[in-house]
């Protein structure tokens, strides 16, 4: 039987191969908690479930409606998975105010869950989305 740390990683992968990739709402209400909190939402902007789901959904989706997510690396502890990935896309959408551009992009993320009961309970997360905003917006 796997261990409670192995199952987090497994459930970190399909956050990001079923939800973040294809847009599968179904996965995200399976798998994050009613109180979640992102440590990482921008200033003014919802915290919680609601806000995760507006960001991946409604702005990263959009603009890149064809990103698909590698995990490059992971590393776990007793409640927490920190994972390194790497979001490639194609800007064919509305991306925070930016027209389509058509010009494929790299997002480098590293981010760390906290699991409880195989569900997110916390998110912390770093990227590169400034750069690529900046490459976008001069292209």
């Amino acid at each position: 039987m796997p261990s409670t740390t192995e199952q987090n990683k497994k459930t970190v992968i399909r956050f990001n191969k079923e939800f973040i990739e294809t847009g599968n709402t179904d996965v995200f209400e399976e798998l994050i908690a009613e109180d979640v909190v992102n440590h990482s939402a921008p200033p003014g902007s919802s915290t919680g479930a609601d806000g995760m789901v507006h960001f991946l959904q409604n702005i990263l989706r959009t603009g890149f409606p064809d990103l698909t997510v590698e995990i490059l690396n992971q590393v776990a502890e007793d409640d927490l998975v920190t994972t390194r990935k790497v979001i490639r896309a194609t800007h064919t959408g509305n991306f925070m105010g930016i027209p389509p551009t058509g010009r494929k992009v790299v997002i480098n993320v590293i981010d760390m869950i906290r699991l409880r009961e195989g569900k997110y309970v916390e998110h912390w997360g770093m990227s590169n989305i400034p750069e690529v905003i900046a490459q976008l917006s001069f292209s």
